[in-house]
């Protein structure tokens, strides 16, 4: 069985790369029938964010990104926390020592900066002058008694039996030995291991059959594989997933912008939206091995798919080698189109105005124009113009108060209408709505107004403006005819007197 793991460290809140990558586990593991793992990679204590594994917990419960093991739903691959596992590298480790893969380094931290320094300026591309790995036997024990501080490095000097390397994403790598620091350190002075050994051995131990993860591990997976070799262990198949960049072109991080998922759940995006942008993002390409297949069109990058889509049309092989823009007006429009897919149906139009009501109420705290059927309704009227459920008392609050007329954007609408054309619309209007406040739902406002207009002979732009500016004070919004069957009767006369 495909078994995948989403490997977060807990310091600080999940960020959208985050979120993208265990998006990606999930919807791996769906497509293929598979299970995912969710493992808290926590052997950094000097890092260790308190409450921050509960936050990326309740980030991915928001997303409905749902692992099937891990913190908080037990399974058979526990513990699920690095910490609690040293003992298992400790056995890996010392099984590299004993098999010559590896070897006890006890340079001090001013000693390795100053073998990096001398190395530097002599041309060379080591980063470790290997002084350690000449040690004999008796020294290193001797060292071990007295109680010396020690890590424990990978000896890159042993020769190896490793396959040439493939990736899901990238097809065929070429040999990157090369990039790798020299003999990079496997278990650290604390005792605790670097994530070289640690994603090797629990990986294995877990069972995980696929790994995906961000593109900046590529570089390490020679070091990777060479350490299945030696441990003789079988290993997953990998993909390396390429980077999302914010705007500008530079990477997201957790230092760098809005990139926290919370952020967005603040804000009021939905989260079928945040996984529809998250997915597509980067995802597109077809890399044509096989010009004798018929290759299938992949996504757009806005196109609107829920999450039952996204896992049928999912394709690690349409992913682009480069990374990817994060676009936040590619959110928006997926917002919207989320939106209307959400409010087409009773429950989740209920949805909807339930969370839209505090921003309401909390924006118009004296109105009381804000029952849950009156938000449907304003909701339901906005249409298309709505991108997030928050925006609702900042796009229109003439639903809920009366309209400032003294505001600049109100006084401008009217600046070329004369005093008598204002009157004379209001006037007529008023006066032929007065007579139909009994029948009010079911009027055709549309049919009625553009008879009224008809027979006033005024110009159709002076009339909807002159209208518009009573009812609203905005120049923008739904068509005049759905505020006044929102609003109703009495403050819709009452604007227009």
């Amino acid at each position: 069985m495909v078994l995948l793991r989403f490997a977060p460290s807990p310091t600080g809140p999940l960020h959208l790369g985050g979120l993208r990558m265990a998006l990606y586990n999930y919807l791996y593991a769906k497509k293929s029938g598979g299970k995912w793992i969710m493992r808290i990679e926590d052997t950094d204590a000097a890092r260790y964010v308190p409450g921050a594994v509960e936050g990326i917990r309740k980030a991915l419960d928001w997303a409905g990104v749902h692992y099937d093991y891990g913190p908080g739903n037990e399974g058979p691959h526990a513990p699920y926390f690095q910490s609690e596992r040293l003992d298992l590298y400790h056995t890996h480790a010392a099984k590299l020592l004993d098999s010559g893969h590896a070897y006890r380094c006890f340079c001090s931290q001013d000693t390795l900066a100053a073998t990096r320094e001398k190395l530097a300026r002599s041309g060379s591309n080591l980063t470790y002058d290997k002084r350690c790995l000449h040690l004999t036997e008796e020294e290193v024990a001797r060292k071990v008694r007295a109680g010396e501080k020690s890590i424990v490095r990978w000896n890159d000097s042993v020769s190896l039996d490793v396959e040439p390397t493939s990736d899901i994403v990238f097809g065929p790598l070429k040999d990157a030995h090369a990039s790798l620091a020299t003999d990079p350190v496997l278990l650290k002075s604390d005792r605790f291991p670097t994530y070289h050994l640690a994603s090797v051995v629990d990986d294995h131990a877990m069972g995980i059959t696929h790994v995906l993860r961000g593109e900046e591990w590529l570089t390490s997976l020679p070091l990777h594989l060479d350490l299945y070799s030696a441990l003789r262990l079988q290993a997953p198949k990998f993909a390396h997933i390429p980077l999302l960049l914010n705007p500008d072109g530079t990477k997201m991080s957790k230092r760098n912008g809005d990139v926290q998922v919370v952020d967005y759940i603040r804000r009021g995006w939905e989260p079928s939206a945040i996984n529809n942008w998250l997915a597509l993002a980067g995802w597109g390409a077809r890399h044509d091995v096989d010009s004798s297949r018929l290759l299938k069109e992949a996504p757009d990058s806005t196109t609107i798919m829920t999450m039952d889509e996204l896992v049928e049309e999912f394709d690690l092989s349409a992913l682009t080698h480069r990374s990817s823009v994060l676009d936040p007006a590619k959110l928006e429009y997926l917002n919207k189109h989320h939106l209307m897919r959400i409010w087409s149906t009773p429950e989740g139009l209920q949805d909807l105005a339930q969370r839209a009501h505090d921003h309401v109420k909390a924006a118009f705290s004296s109105s009381q124009y804000t029952s849950l059927d009156y938000i449907k309704n304003a909701i339901l009227t906005l249409e298309g113009r709505l991108t997030n459920v928050q925006d609702i008392p900042k796009l229109a609050p003439f639903f809920f108060v009366d309209p400032d007329l003294s505001s600049p954007e109100a006084k401008v609408m009217i600046k070329k209408i004369t005093l008598e054309q204002r009157a004379q619309v209001l006037q007529a209007v008023t006066d032929l709505l007065a007579t139909k406040k009994d029948s009010w739902s079911s009027l055709n406002f549309l049919g009625l107004l553009h008879e009224e207009r008809g027979r006033l002979g005024v110009p159709s732009k002076v009339y909807m403006t002159v209208l518009r500016h009573a009812l609203t004070g905005m120049k923008d919004g739904p068509a005049v005819a759905d505020i006044m069957r929102v609003i109703g009767p009495e403050r819709t006369l009452a604007r227009l007197k």
